[in-house]
C-alpha cells in the first residue's frame, strides 16, 4: 500500500471472531454504538488472556490502536491528561517528564504512580498494556487503580452521546472487573492533578515474587495537612486485593481527619481498620489473615513516611526512632561481585585434552538464540493431526456416559478415542502397580485422562474436547490429604521402616526430648518446554516413527509397542533435546506417548500433542507433598542420642514411583548426621489428587529438611547456634550409615570447615545479632548446611548404559548414547570423554540425538548418573576403537588422524564400535534393613544470609556461599551451572512455590500466573561457588561426581536462614523456643510466624459481622480453653488437642449476621439461618471439608454448636478409626461454649482466632480432651 493512500478501517473474519480496526474516533464511537457488549483491545493483555485461558468468545472485537485521539498527551498547570490508549511506558516516562519539570510537592502523585510502575508486569508487558485498559479492566489487584483513586484522579468518558469527566474512586468501580462505564462508553483520557502543598501520596504493594508478580495487597495513600501543621485536612486510602475491587477506607481515614498524625491517632486509625478491611473466611484468593496484616502493616508504613516528609519540611521535629526506620526502608537489591572457583587440571595434561576444562555448552549458543529445535519444532508434515485429552472433572467418581457427539459434529474433528479403542495393554505397569492408559470405568482424581480427540488443527481440537460430555456418579470416600489417607489406611504398599540402636532406651535416657512436625508443600517441575509427542506412522509393517520429550526413550517404545499390541522393533524413539524435564517426562510421558500413537495407528496419519501449561500442570503431578512427625532426644550439650520420624507423602491417585520416593526418604533421612539410635517410618499415601511423581531430588529434599529442622529445633531448644549442633551431630570418621554402607567423610568435613571458613559464619553471625538489636522491622538470618546424598539406583540393573561411536572415512566422528541431553549438559561432557579417548578436536565430534534405533534397552537419564553411566559407556566404545587403530599409528607415526581413518577403511579395519557399561551391583535388602543403595556420596555445605521485612513476609537472599565435593570435575563451568541452577530450584521449593487444591480437588495454580518460580530477581545478591579441590572418586569415570540433585537442598538453607530471621523477629515479640514454620516458608507463613503487633491485631479480632467460616484453627494453635466469663484459663484436666483429634468443631453460618459474641454467650437457633459444620484440614490450615449437613434443632433457641456437633459426631467421625473406639463422655449430655480468644498469636504461623469452640463433659463440667 502506498503511504499516501488514506488509512481505511480493517476487518479480519475468523470461524467465531470478527476484529474491526477503526481509524477515527468517531469510527470508533459509531462501533462501540452498534456492538456495546464488544470490547476494545489495544494491548491484548487482558483480553487475549481470557480467549485463550478461559474460552471466553467475543463475536466482535474492536481494535483502537490507530485512533490518534486515544494517545495524545496534555500538561496544564492543573496536571497532566494521558489518553487511554497510551502503553504504561509511555505513561512511565510522561510522568518522569513531569516530576524532572516540577516542584516536588507538586508531583507526590506522579512519583508514586511511577514507583508502582516499576513493578507492574515485565518491560515487553508494559510496552503494549494500556493505562485505560488498566482502569477499565477494574481488577481487584490493579496497582494503579488504588494509586490514581487516592491521588484525586479522573477519567474522561466519552460516547457517541457525549463526553463527561467522572472522578476515579470508590463510586467508580461497581464489582469485580465492573464499573460505572455504560456499554457504549470507552476511555478517552485520564486526568492526573498535581499535588497541592502539604499533601502527600505514597504507594505500596505486596507480591508473591520481587518481579513479574501480581499484587497479593497494594495501596495508594494520601493525606492533606493544614498549611504549616501535622493536622490532618483531607485523607484518602484506597486497598487492592482485599475485595472484589479497589476498597476505599472511608472510616479509616475519618478517624484520622482533624487530628494530628501521630502515634495516637493512628492506632485509633488501626482500630477501625481492622473492622473495615475484614475479608471473609472465604474470602477469593484465600490468604486472609495476612491480607488483612498487610492492610495494617503498609498503613504503619504509610505514618512513618509521612512523619518523615513532616521532619524534612519542617512541618513537625518528631523523628523516627532508630530501631523503626527500617520500616520505611528498603531490602537490599545491589548486586554484589561473586566468585566462581574451579579446579586446576592436572599438572601435565595436554593443551588439546578438554576434560577438567571449562568448555562451553554445546548447545548454549542455540539456546540463547533461538535456533535449537525441540519437539514441537519440527514441521509439520502433510495431513498432521493435533490431539487434545479430555480429562476428569471430579476427584472420585464412575463414568456414566461418554457423549462425543457434540465433539465429532465440530468442523475438522476426525475422532474421538477411549480406553475401549486400545488394541493392546490398557495399563502401564509402574513399581508392580498398574496406571491406565485411560480410565476404565472410573476416575480418581481431578486430570485424569479419560480421552482424546484428534482434529486437523490445534484450535479445533481444543473445542472438541471442551465439546464433549462426559456424564459422572459421584463415588464417597474421597481422600486428600495424607491425614484423611492414614485415618483410612489409605496407602501404596509396601510401607517402609528402617532401624538402627534401641530408640526406645535412649529416649528413657535423653536429658531432653521435644516433638514437633513440619510439612512440606509440592513443587511442579515447571520444565520450559511442556509434555510433547508427534507419532508419524511409517506406511508399512507397522511402524512407528516417535519424536517425543522424554527422559527415557526406551520406556516410550515399550509403553507404544504394548498399547497397540505390536513388537518393539517396529517403535523407535527419537530425542534430539529435551526443554527441562526434572523427573517428570518418564511415566506420565510415556502414557501421553501411548496415546498420541493410538491416534495415529487408529487414523493412520501424523499426530502432534503438545499440552499447554496449565493443562500439564493438571495432569502430569509434582514432587510430593511429605509431612514429618517427629520425636527427638537429645543431651544438654546438643548430641542428639534419639530420633523417631514418621513420614506421609502424599502421593496421589496412582502409585507411579512413590514407594521408590518413600524408600530414598528414610535412606537419607540421617544426612550428615550420626546419630546412632534412630527409627524411620515412610508411608505413601492413596488420595485422590493427580499422582505425584519423580522430581530432582527424589524425596530427598523433603527428607533432609525433616532433620535440619529437627536441628535447628534442638539448638533453640538449648539456645545455642545451630550450626553447633550440626558439627556436634555430624560423621566424624569412616562410618555406617543406618543401612550398613561404610563411608568416609573427610571430605563432607572439608567442605564444612572451609564453607565456614569462606563464607566468615562467626563474624557474620555477630553482624547479624547487631543488626537484629538494631532493626524492629527488619531482620537478618543466616544458617549453614551440609549434605551427603547417595549417587546412582539402587535397584542395580538401572545403572547400565551403552553407546555407538561411528568414524567416517573424513576423520569426523558421531557419538550416539542412551542419554538424554535435557540441559544439563551430557552430550556437552560425552564429547570431551571421547575427544579424550581418541585424542581428537571436540570439533571433530558430534552427538545429533538419543535414539533407540542405535542404542537399545537404555535407562533413564536421571539420579545425577547420566555421565557416570553414558561417559563410561561412550568411553569403552572410543577406546576398542582406538585400540583397533593402533597398528596404524605405529606403521604411520607422524600421520594425521584423517590419514589413519582412510588407511583404516582401506585395510578393512571396522570403524564402528559399541560399548558398554555394567554398572555397579547396587541393592537394598528391607527385610535386612541393609545394603549398599549408592555408588558413593557427593558432599556440599551450604551457609546463606537473608533479610526479611516482618511487615509483609519479604526477603531477599544477601549472600551465599557453596562448597560442592564433585570429584574431579570434568566440565567445571556445566557442573557449577548445575550447582547454581540446582540450588535456585531448592529455593523455589523452601520459600516460593506453592501448589493449592479447591476443597474438591482441583488444582488452583496452573500456570505462572498463580504459580511462581524463582526468577533473576531473587537469585542471591552475592553467589559464591567454589569446588573442593583435591577430591577423587574411583566409582565414576576421571574421578568425577554426579552432581544434578545434591545441591537442590541446599536451598534449604534460605528456609533455615529465613527461620533464624522469624526467630529474631519474635524474640522482639516476647517469643521464645522451637516454633512451626512450614515449607515453602512464603511471605505469609513468614509475615504471620513473625508475631508483629498487625497479625495480633487481625488474628486476635473478633468476627463481627457475617459469619462465614468464622473460625479456623490451626494445629499449631490449638489450646483448650475454659469459657467462664470469657477468661482465658487452662484447666488442670485440658491438654491440647492431639493432632490424632479427627475433627475440629467450627461453626459455619451463612446469610446472616451476628453480633460480636463474648465469652461463655452460645450461639442460639436462629431458623433463618443456614448451618453446616465443618473440620479442618491440617493439610493446608485454610482447607475445610464439609461434614454431613445435621437437622435443625427442634426448638428456637437451642445451642446450634451442641445441635451440630452432636450430629457430626455421630454420623462421621465416631466411626473413624483416630479415636481409637468409644468415647470417654456421653455425647447426650454434651453441650457448648463459645470462647472468645482475643489474645496474639500463641501457636505461631497460621493460629487464627475467632470463636473457639470448647466442648464439655457436662457431668463432669471439665473440656474434652479429645
Amino acid at each position: 500500500m502506498a503511504e499516501t493512500d488514506e488509512p481505511t478501517t480493517q476487518t479480519f473474519r475468523g470461524e467465531r471472531m470478527t476484529w474491526i480496526s477503526p481509524v477515527s474516533l468517531n469510527e470508533l464511537l459509531q462501533l462501540k454504538a452498534q456492538h456495546p457488549r464488544a470490547p476494545i483491545v489495544m494491548g491484548n493483555t487482558n483480553i487475549g488472556l481470557d480467549i485463550k485461558f478461559k474460552g471466553v468468545i467475543h463475536p466482535i472485537i474492536l481494535s483502537a490502536s490507530r485512533v490518534r485521539e486515544l494517545f495524545e498527551v496534555t500538561q496544564n498547570p492543573e496536571g497532566v491528561s494521558i489518553g487511554a490508549g497510551c502503553s504504561l511506558s509511555t505513561v512511565r516516562r510522561v510522568l518522569e517528564k513531569c516530576v524532572s519539570a516540577l516542584p516536588a510537592d507538586h508531583t507526590q502523585t506522579h512519583a508514586a504512580l511511577l514507583d508502582q510502575l516499576s513493578h507492574v508486569a515485565g518491560e515487553q508487558i508494559r510496552n503494549v498494556a494500556t493505562l485505560g485498559g488498566n482502569i477499565a479492566s477494574a481488577y481487584p489487584n490493579s496497582d494503579l487503580i488504588p494509586v490514581l483513586a487516592a491521588g484525586r484522579c479522573s477519567v474522561v468518558l466519552l460516547s457517541k452521546d457525549g463526553k463527561r469527566e467522572v472522578p476515579l474512586n470508590k463510586d467508580f468501580f461497581v464489582g469485580f472487573g465492573k464499573t460505572i462505564l455504560k456499554p457504549e462508553e470507552i476511555v478517552l483520557s485520564v486526568s492526573i492533578p498535581v499535588s497541592r502543598k502539604g499533601e502527600v501520596v505514597r504507594a505500596f504493594r505486596h507480591a508473591p515474587r520481587k518481579e513479574n508478580a501480581l499484587a497479593t495487597v497494594n495501596a495508594g495513600m494520601r493525606v492533606w495537612f493544614e498549611e504549616g501543621s501535622n493536622v490532618v485536612k483531607e485523607m484518602s486510602v484506597y486497598y487492592g486485593g482485599v475485595g472484589p475491587c479497589a476498597v476505599s477506607a472511608e472510616k479509616t481515614a475519618r478517624q484520622v481527619i482533624g487530628r494530628p498524625w501521630n502515634e495516637a491517632t493512628l492506632s485509633d486509625a488501626y482500630k477501625s481498620l481492622v473492622d473495615e478491611a475484614a475479608l471473609d473466611a472465604s474470602a477469593p484468593g484465600g490468604k486472609v489473615m495476612f491480607r488483612r496484616s498487610l492492610t495494617l502493616s503498609l498503613l504503619f508504613r504509610f505514618y512513618l513516611h509521612v512523619l518523615q516528609h513532616l521532619k524534612t519540611t519542617n512541618v513537625s521535629e518528631v523523628e523516627i526512632p532508630s530501631e523503626q526506620l527500617s520500616a520505611v526502608q528498603h531490602l537490599p537489591n545491589t548486586i554484589q561481585p561473586s566468585y566462581r572457583e574451579f579446579q586446576d587440571v592436572v599438572a601435565g595434561q595436554s593443551e588439546q585434552d578438554p576434560v577438567g576444562r571449562a568448555v562451553q555448552h554445546r548447545s548454549g549458543l542455540s539456546h540463547a538464540t533461538g535456533e535449537a529445535v525441540y519437539c514441537d519444532d519440527f514441521p509439520h508434515t502433510q495431513g498432521e493431526l493435533f490431539m487434545c485429552v479430555v480429562t476428569s472433572t471430579r476427584a472420585h467418581a464412575k463414568i456414566i456416559n461418554i457423549d462425543a457427539s457434540g465433539a465429532l459434529s465440530l468442523p475438522g474433528v476426525v475422532d474421538v478415542f477411549t480406553a475401549d479403542d486400545i488394541p493392546g495393554k490398557k495399563v502401564r505397569c509402574f513399581v508392580g502397580i498398574d496406571e491406565e492408559i485411560l480410565a476404565l470405568g472410573e476416575v480418581t482424581c481431578v486430570g485424569q485422562m479419560v480421552c482424546a480427540v484428534v482434529a486437523d488443527t490445534k484450535q479445533h481440537a481444543k473445542l472438541a474436547a471442551a465439546a464433549v460430555k462426559i456424564d459422572y456418579e459421584d463415588l464417597p470416600g474421597r481422600v486428600f490429604t495424607v491425614e484423611e489417607a492414614v485415618e483410612k489406611r489409605s496407602f501404596y504398599l509396601p510401607e517402609r521402616e528402617i532401624q538402627r540402636g534401641d530408640v526406645t532406651k535412649a529416649f528413657q535416657e535423653a536429658e531432653h526430648v521435644h516433638e514437633g512436625e513440619i510439612r512440606l508443600g509440592g513443587q511442579e517441575h515447571f520444565y520450559m518446554e511442556t509434555q510433547s509427542v508427534l507419532v508419524i506412522p511409517a506406511g508399512e509393517e507397522k511402524e512407528m516413527k516417535v519424536y517425543v520429550s522424554t527422559q527415557h526413550p526406551a520406556m516410550m517404545q515399550v509403553a507404544i509397542a504394548e498399547t497397540l499390541d505390536i513388537p518393539s522393533n517396529r517403535v523407535s524413539c527419537h530425542v534430539k533435546r529435551v526443554g527441562g524435564a526434572f523427573g517428570g517426562k518418564v511415566t506420565k510421558t510415556s502414557i501421553l506417548a501411548s496415546i498420541t500413537a493410538l491416534a495415529a495407528w487408529r487414523t493412520e496419519k501424523p499426530v502432534r500433542c503438545v499440552l499447554e501449561r496449565g493443562e500439564d500442570m493438571l495432569i502430569t503431578g509434582a514432587r510430593h507433598p511429605v509431612l514429618g512427625k517427629y520425636k527427638v532426644g537429645f543431651m544438654g550439650d546438643g548430641r542428639i542420642t534419639a530420633m523417631e520420624v514418621q513420614y506421609y507423602a502424599n502421593a496421589g491417585n496412582t502409585a507411579d514411583e512413590s514407594v521408590l520416593v518413600a524408600e530414598k526418604i528414610l535412606l537419607h533421612m540421617d544426612n550428615a548426621y550420626n546419630i546412632l539410635n534412630l527409627l524411620g517410618k515412610a508411608a505413601a499415601c492413596k488420595t485422590n489428587l493427580p499422582s505425584n511423581t519423580a522430581f530432582r531430588g527424589f524425596g530427598v529434599p523433603q527428607s533432609m529438611l525433616v532433620i535440619e529442622n529437627i536441628i535447628t529445633d534442638v539448638a533453640m531448644k538449648l539456645g545455642r547456634p545451630a550450626e553447633e549442633i550440626r558439627e556436634k551431630n555430624m560423621y566424624q570418621e569412616p562410618s555406617l550409615t543406618h543401612y550398613k554402607m561404610e563411608f568416609d567423610p573427610e571430605n563432607l568435613l572439608r567442605c564444612w570447615a572451609e564453607c565456614k571458613e569462606r563464607s566468615e559464619l562467626g563474624r557474620r553471625r555477630q553482624e547479624v545479632a547487631r543488626f537484629n538489636q538494631q532493626n524492629r522491622w527488619k531482620k537478618r538470618g543466616i544458617a549453614m548446611i551440609p549434605i551427603k546424598y547417595g549417587i546412582g539406583f539402587s535397584e542395580g540393573f538401572l545403572n547400565q548404559a551403552a553407546a555407538l561411536v561411528h568414524i567416517y572415512k573424513d576423520g569426523s566422528v558421531l557419538v550416539s548414547h542412551g542419554g538424554v541431553e535435557l540441559g544439563q549438559g551430557l552430550h556437552t561432557k560425552v564429547q570431551q570423554v571421547a575427544s579424550r579417548e581418541l585424542n581428537v578436536p571436540l570439533s571433530m565430534i558430534h552427538i545429533s540425538e538419543t535414539s533407540t534405533s542405535c542404542v537399545p534397552n537404555t535407562c533413564p537419564s536421571a539420579a545425577s548418573f547420566g555421565t557416570d553411566a553414558n561417559g563410561m559407556a561412550v568411553k569403552d566404545a572410543c577406546q576398542i576403537l582406538y585400540k583397533r587403530l593402533e597398528p596404524i599409528r605405529k606403521q604411520d607415526p607422524d600421520g594425521t588422524w584423517q590419514s589413519w581413518i582412510g588407511k583404516a577403511f582401506l585395510d578393512k579395519i571396522s570403524l564402528s564400535a559399541t560399548g558398554f557399561y555394567r554398572g555397579q551391583d547396587l541393592y537394598m535388602d528391607w527385610e535386612k534393613q541393609e545394603g549398599r543403595p549408592y555408588a558413593y556420596f557427593t558432599y556440599g555445605v551450604c551457609c546463606s544470609e537473608v533479610e526479611l521485612d516482618c511487615l509483609t513476609g519479604e526477603y531477599r537472599t544477601v549472600r551465599t556461599d557453596l562448597v560442592a565435593d564433585i570429584g574431579q570435575s570434568i566440565n567445571p563451568a556445566v557442573d557449577i551451572g548445575q550447582i547454581e541452577g540446582a540450588f535456585m530450584q531448592g529455593l523455589g521449593l523452601y520459600t516460593m512455590e506453592e501448589l493449592k487444591f479447591s476443597p474438591s480437588g482441583v488444582l488452583y495454580t496452573r500456570g505462572p500466573g498463580q504459580y511462581k518460580i524463582p526468577a533473576v530477581c531473587d537469585v542471591p545478591l552475592q553467589f559464591n561457588v567454589y569446588l573442593l579441590a583435591g577430591s577423587h572418586n574411583p566409582h565414576a569415570i576421571y574421578s568425577s561426581k554426579g552432581i544434578g540433585e545434591p545441591t537442590l537442598f541446599l536451598g534449604s538453607s534460605v528456609f533455615l536462614a529465613l527461620k533464624d530471621a522469624v526467630s529474631a523477629a519474635r524474640s522482639d515479640a516476647g517469643l521464645s523456643g522451637p516454633f512451626t514454620l512450614h515449607s515453602p516458608a512464603t511471605p505469609e507463613r513468614a509475615c504471620l510466624a513473625c508475631s508483629s503487633r498487625f497479625t495480633q491485631m487481625t488474628t486476635g479480632s473478633g468476627c463481627e459481622g457475617t459469619l462465614t467460616a468464622a473460625v479456623k484453627l490451626s494445629w499449631q494453635a490449638m489450646r483448650i480453653f475454659s469459657a467462664v466469663a470469657g477468661e482465658e484459663k487452662l484447666k488442670p484436666s485440658a491438654r491440647p488437642l492431639s493432632l490424632r483429634a479427627a475433627a475440629i468443631a467450627s461453626l459455619m453460618a451463612k446469610n446472616t449476621v451476628h453480633p460480636k459474641n463474648t465469652g461463655g454467650s452460645p450461639i442460639p437457633y436462629n431458623s433463618g439461618t443456614k448451618y453446616e459444620l465443618i473440620k479442618a484440614s491440617p493439610a493446608t490450615e485454610t482447607s475445610y471439608q464439609r461434614v454431613t449437613p445435621p437437622p435443625a434443632p427442634t426448638t428456637a433457641g437451642t445451642d446450634v454448636a451442641t445441635s451440630l456437633f452432636r450430629h457430626s459426631y455421630t454420623k462421621d467421625v465416631v466411626s473413624g478409626s483416630r479415636f481409637g473406639g468409644g468415647l470417654p463422655w456421653s455425647l447426650t449430655g454434651c453441650s457448648s461454649d463459645v470462647a472468645f480468644l482475643s489474645k496474639g498469636n500463641p501457636g505461631g504461623p497460621g493460629a487464627q482466632s475467632g470463636h473457639w469452640f470448647t466442648f464439655t463433659n457436662t457431668s463432669t463440667k471439665e473440656p474434652v480432651s479429645m
